[in-house]
């Protein structure tokens, strides 16, 4: 397997070099640069080409960013733009959807959410890195449960009223179970689940793409500008 190319944006220098560190270790990635701040990041993306750029979301303050405390996104965004073949990743230590919802507000695909306590699990953070760097997109778990938290009536409402139980599908794909997993879940077969996902994706107007982006591209455009609610889990996930 080919190592993929990363560069590593991150002011705290005992963080970035542990993270590093970790990330080379893995024997899958290339760290070909490990800068401090977002005008480096952004000079190192434009300049190495990289496969996946991983950023904080709060960098020391660049001339072309302007929103502080966001200069992270901002620099994603940036990159982004200029090249869609960069994955992003922005690691944060804030669970507020709001932040998450901003990364995602142009698209969901080549970018990823996490929240920094997923740095010590290296598998968490190589299976986010393999996914954007594929186009894929991933968003942290605990972010989800707050978009699941939200409440709101705001905003325009979905293109076609989502049923009952298509509610119940999306909430479970909202926590990253697979068919077969809310299948299990909501004891309906798998047959039964994959028609209520395609009638989600229809009543959203969600292109056909790899399900992965599809998946998340579902939870931020019902739970994220439009503010709809989703009721919560009543029990643990069974599968």
């Amino acid at each position: 397997m080919a190592e993929l190319k990363v560069v590593l944006a991150e002011d705290h220098y005992l963080v970035r070099e542990g993270t590093r560190r970790l990330l080379e270790a893995s024997g899958e990635i290339d760290v070909v640069a490990a800068v401090g701040t977002a005008d480096d990041l952004l000079d190192a993306a434009r300049r190495l080409r990289p496969d996946v750029v991983m950023t904080d979301i709060r960098m020391p303050g660049s001339a072309g960013i302007v929103r502080a405390g966001m200069e992270g996104i901002d620099a994603a965004h940036r990159i982004r733009d200029a090249s869609s073949d960069i994955g992003v990743v922005v690691l944060s230590q804030f669970s507020d959807a709001m932040f998450a919802l901003d990364l995602f507000r142009d698209g969901t695909e080549g970018r990823a959410y996490l929240l920094k306590d997923r740095v010590g699990d290296i598998d968490e953070l190589l299976g986010a890195i393999r996914s954007v760097a594929a186009g894929g997109s991933v968003i942290d778990p605990k972010v989800v449960e707050g978009l699941l938290a939200r409440r709101g009536v705001s905003g325009n409402p979905p293109p076609a009223e989502l049923t009952p139980r298509e509610l119940d599908v999306l909430r479970e794909m909202a926590h990253g179970l697979s068919n077969g997993g809310i299948a299990r879940a909501l004891h309906l077969s798998v047959s039964a689940i994959e028609k209520h996902v395609n009638s989600i994706f229809l009543k959203l107007a969600l292109e056909n793409s790899p399900d992965t982006h599809r998946r998340v591209a579902a939870v931020i455009a019902y739970l994220g500008p439009r503010r709809q609610v989703i009721p919560p889990r009543k029990g643990p996930d069974p599968g």
